[in-house]
């Protein structure tokens, strides 16, 4: 590895490499670059298979929910951005399930919460990956059912090496999952222990539930199409979606309010909804146009820190400096502002994402940003529009925050207050199809193991307010902001670029850091996952239980201690992590027919494939 202490101030795009970890993957073939090195090595086989970027993506996706099921699984969520050959522009996939229909405000009053609890049955949305995978397999892939499901139903049945980080996160649930989650015990706890790490893991039960739709999908006709369309039918249809209705109405589970809470989820909501495509949110900056799902994720506020940041010379600036640091954090406070006003699921709010990115309005916030940290929470006035931050609310986020605190440990370890994770995936094949997904949702510590499927539900309608003046606000049917949110970017109108992280909340502040770097700083793909990073907690989290800390910004100790104490004096609430603890990136580009890819190395997990 090699790595320097500090870089140059520069002038313009810089050409030495200081920070680098491994090499940028070069080839003309195909590239696939995810969280984990099997995910990485299933969609590269397949593209060798003669399968596209789409096929790729799919089989890599469902091997990703079995090799890593603390960071997402069947039951959770799937949000991606691509641009095929032969489409006109890139397109959103919404692989984001509504909350149930009996889900309301008063319900939860009813059951004396404030807060939508952030694991167990209550939270439990509608399963949207699947219909998701299907849906881009049917329209825009090549291989069938069962060629894309095959390497996840083997790795289910034949068993995966244990990632340390498996072995911690059931270790943090094991009271819970011993006590009260006993049908995860018996998946999680073999012999009352987590696996151990690097041991061989298996998952029998979720293999059954694959083969078993494949093998009645097969039956129901020898046509591709027909049988992708079974497979949806019987997972929102059918006894997929009946043993999921039946487990909600007759269990009642411990979740972190600290009581037990039955299911909401119905088969009835299973079957009344399905994945669509969507336009994207865009936002041109210098050469490049970069694309987001819209505010029914966050996707957007990484748009408005472009457009925040446009005009403020970030390629003549330090990108370990404090005034690099400083531009970026304020410029994200004011941006995840804006999605705490105004974003929403459009089909029950209106959101003004035309002015939200528009020159003129990102002129006036830009104006905000002085040498000095900003203390407040300060979304924009909109003509029209009631600015949605309850002063009330934000100062309860911060009151269960300092009450969460308090608890500590054990109270994660008997409620399961723990949050889960992501994966991500980015893939461009030889003919220039890219795709960029990030699934999350149905962690193993979301809620109990179904026995009958061999995976838990996810937890995602946390992110609702139960306030009706949020535009976040609980509806029965309505889709939840999600924090998932891959990323697309055309350079000089030209599909160029596929990348993203886990990360919740963070998620769209290191994947604009990154692109800063690359498109700014002149780094390249490898060069802008390895330097060093940070984040902003100024604005409320999306998860349980929905915090703020003013101020507060965490960097990795690769910054420059000269960097770490301006920001201290500017006033920031500096908290130094480790020296590789922000971000989990991954990123492709396409250009001129040559492929490029890269990988983070947080985490010893992801890596980038291609040729």
């Amino acid at each position: 590895m090699r790595q320097g202490n500090n870089l140059e101030k520069t002038t313009g795009k810089r050409e030495n490499v200081m920070f680098t970890t491994r090499p940028e993957l070069v080839g003309t073939f195909g590239v696939v670059t995810t969280t984990h090195w099997l995910g990485s090595a299933v969609g590269m086989s397949v593209l060798e298979k003669g399968g596209n970027a789409f096929d790729a993506a799919v089989s890599t996706g469902f091997t990703l929910q079995i090799v890593e099921p603390h960071l997402n699984g069947p039951g959770g969520d799937m949000p991606a951005i691509f641009q095929a050959v032969g489409d006109p522009t890139p397109r959103a996939l919404c692989g984001q399930g509504p909350i149930p229909k009996a889900a309301t405000i008063e319900h939860f009053k009813w059951l004396g919460l404030d807060l939508i609890p952030g694991s167990g049955l209550l939270c439990a949305v509608v399963p949207g990956a699947f219909d998701a995978w299907m849906l881009l397999l049917k329209d825009y892939g090549t291989m069938s059912l069962s060629e894309v499901l095959k390497p996840a139903i083997e790795y289910a049945r034949n068993g995966y090496p244990i990632v340390p980080k498996i072995t911690e996160t059931i270790e943090t649930v094991r009271e819970l999952f011993s006590s009260e989650w006993t049908e995860s015990a018996k998946l999680y706890l073999p012999n009352g222990q987590p696996p151990r790490a690097g041991s061989i893991f298996k998952n029998t039960t979720l293999a059954d539930t694959y083969e078993r739709i494949v093998t009645e999908a097969e039956k129901t006709s020898s046509n591709r199409e027909r049988q992708i369309e079974a497979a949806r039918d019987i997972w929102y249809r059918g006894w997929v979606a009946e043993t999921i209705d039946k487990f909600c109405r007759n269990e009642a589970v411990m979740d972190v309010s600290g009581r037990k809470h039955g299911g909401l989820l119905t088969a009835e909501d299973m079957a009344s909804w399905t994945s669509t495509y969507d336009e994207v949110a865009s936002y041109n900056y210098g050469e490049y146009m970069v694309c987001k799902c819209g505010p029914w994720s966050q996707g957007p506020v990484l748009l408005q820190q472009l457009a925040i940041l446009d005009g403020m010379d970030i390629q003549s600036m330090d990108p370990l400096g404090a005034d690099f640091v400083h531009s970026v954090i304020e410029a994200a406070k004011l941006s995840f502002a804006d999605r705490e006003a105004y974003y929403g699921d459009p089909n029950f709010v209106n959101v003004p994402l035309d002015i939200l990115l528009s020159k003129k309005y990102n002129d006036s916030r830009r104006s905000l940003i002085t040498s000095e940290a900003s203390p407040d929470l300060l979304p924009g006035l909109i003509a029209g529009f009631s600015n949605a931050i309850d002063h009330a609310l934000v100062d309860r986020g911060e009151l269960v925050s300092n009450i969460g605190m308090g608890v500590g440990e054990p109270t994660v370890a008997k409620t399961g207050a723990t949050n889960g994770d992501t994966v991500h995936l980015d893939i461009i094949d030889r003919h220039g199809n890219m795709i960029s997904c990030t699934p999350s949702g149905g962690w193993l510590q979301s809620s109990p193991v179904i026995p009958e499927l061999g995976f838990c539900l996810g937890n995602r309608g946390q992110m609702f307010w139960l306030d009706e003046h949020s535009p976040s606000t609980l509806v029965p049917g309505k889709l939840p902001r999600t924090t998932l949110s891959p990323s697309l970017a055309l350079k000089n109108e030209k599909p160029y670029m596929v990348f993203g992280t886990p990360g919740g909340d963070q998620q769209d502040q290191w994947s604009t850091i990154m692109f800063l770097h690359h498109a700014d700083h002149g780094m390249n793909l490898q060069e802008a996952i390895d330097a060093p990073s940070f984040h902003s907690e100024h604005f409320p989290g999306s998860f349980w239980p929905r915090s703020r800390q003013p101020k507060k910004v965490v960097l990795e100790d690769r910054f420059p201690k000269t960097t770490i104490d301006e920001l201290k004096r500017r006033g920031h609430n500096i908290e130094v992590g480790t020296s590789w603890s922000e971000g989990r990136l991954t990123g492709a580009t396409i250009d001129n027919n040559i492929l490029k890819a890269a990988a983070n190395p947080r985490g010893m997990q992801g890596y980038a494939a291609g040729r």
